[in-house]
């Protein structure tokens, strides 16, 4: 098929504006040869393509875990886990991104839900992946074969073109949130898909408190000497809740005691990082973690690349633009490129294990930043 057995989508309107060719018959003449050929001259786009700031395609929303949980959980009733449909996994779709099941034009996320003895059949994609698990427990993430669990606060970042399945071992049912960059490559078309086994092996469906990656790379500062080359993404399966708190915890705590530590004053915040590298758990994806103290506002940031917030803990209020929300544990909530985000923590003791506001974070960051297009604004 050629481009002239498709209707033409190429159509250009002369227009009587500063800095445009004055309408003549000569000039309709030219741009009916550009739609003949399908060109587009630079001088009737350039306000569109190349803005003096960025225009996100999305829009700053958020997402109730309340609600979130309620559909899950009747989806859970009503829709099997195998093939076809995969997993039990439920998109956020941005209301401006025309439907699409994408959170932001570069992230995906979704709350997945298993219920009591079910597996999630194997697979891989190239699509670089991690979980985040705000409530819950008693499932185990089987990835090459290494069975690691699942807990309240515990990260897993897998990159991409790994295999991988779920498996519930309890009699409880699961949820929690799956981060992807499917929007990102499928706008480059770069995704690769392949199903697995339909099945684990009874090795593989065992309930280890540690996965074989924590207790290879899982200590502090310090890298296996066998390891050898690098790999896509984080040797290391599962960050733990009780490491991400206490690190959390001290920075408080020497600022509290004078010391520097924090990025703000009562704003504690750490990164995910591989133990192999020091760089960022995924190639495409940075994932962070913020604790901000009872009665601080942060500064408002704005960034190049785009963000997915969810509410571990705590309670608070969140503005993104011009756009402000109350938001509680588990809220999920996106604040598109460019967009100023700021936070005020409403915590105490009757809503937080912390008594802080406590946001776990993921970002397209290191996709702009390998392309030197990275760019950040606080305002003090």
């Amino acid at each position: 098929m050629t481009a002239h057995d498709v209707a033409n989508p190429v159509k250009l309107t002369a227009v009587a504006a500063p800095d445009q060719p004055e309408v003549t018959p000569a000039l309709e003449e030219l741009y009916r040869g550009f739609e003949r050929e399908l060109l587009v001259p630079l001088w009737t786009e350039i306000g569109d393509l190349m803005p003096s700031s960025p225009r996100s395609r999305a829009v700053p929303h958020l997402w109730r875990w309340r609600n979130l949980i309620e559909l899950a959980a009747r989806a859970g009733d009503l829709v099997a886990v195998g093939r076809g449909g995969e997993r039990r996994a439920i998109a956020l779709a941005n209301p401006s991104l025309g439907g699409r099941p994408f959170a932001t034009p570069t992230l995906w996320a979704a709350i997945q839900y298993l219920m009591p003895g079910e597996d999630a059949p194997e697979h891989r994609h190239t699509q670089h992946a991690f979980r985040f698990i705000v409530e819950g427990s008693g499932v185990w993430t089987v990835v090459g074969g290494d069975p690691v669990p699942m807990n309240r606060g515990d990260f897993l970042p897998q990159a991409g073109w790994n295999w991988h399945a779920h498996h519930n071992a309890t009699e409880q049912p699961m949820a929690w949130i799956d981060g992807l960059d499917i929007p990102f490559q499928y706008a480059n078309e770069a995704q690769f898909f392949e199903f697995g086994r339909d099945e684990i092996s009874d090795a593989e469906r065992i309930t280890p408190e540690y996965s074989r990656s924590e207790r290879l790379w899982g200590r502090p500062g310090l890298r296996p000497v066998s390891a050898t080359g690098a790999s896509a993404g984080s040797p290391l399966l599962a960050y733990k809740w009780v490491h991400t708190d206490a690190a959390l915890d001290d920075q408080l705590a020497l600022e509290r005691e004078g010391y520097g530590g924090t990025v703000e004053p009562g704003h504690a915040a750490v990164r995910y990082t591989n133990p192999a590298t020091g760089g960022d758990v995924l190639p495409t994806i940075r994932t962070e973690f913020h604790r901000v103290a009872r009665g601080v506002e942060t500064a408002p940031v704005r960034e190049t690349g785009s963000s997915v917030y969810q509410v571990f803990d705590g309670s608070g209020t969140v503005t993104v633009g011009e756009t402000s929300w109350t938001v509680a544990r588990g809220d999920l909530f996106v604040v598109p490129s460019w967009q100023p985000f700021s936070a005020r923590s409403e915590a105490g003791q009757s809503d937080s294990d912390s008594g802080a506001l406590d946001l776990f974070r993921f970002c397209d960051a290191p996709i702009f930043e390998a392309l030197h297009l990275d760019r950040s604004e606080r305002t003090t």
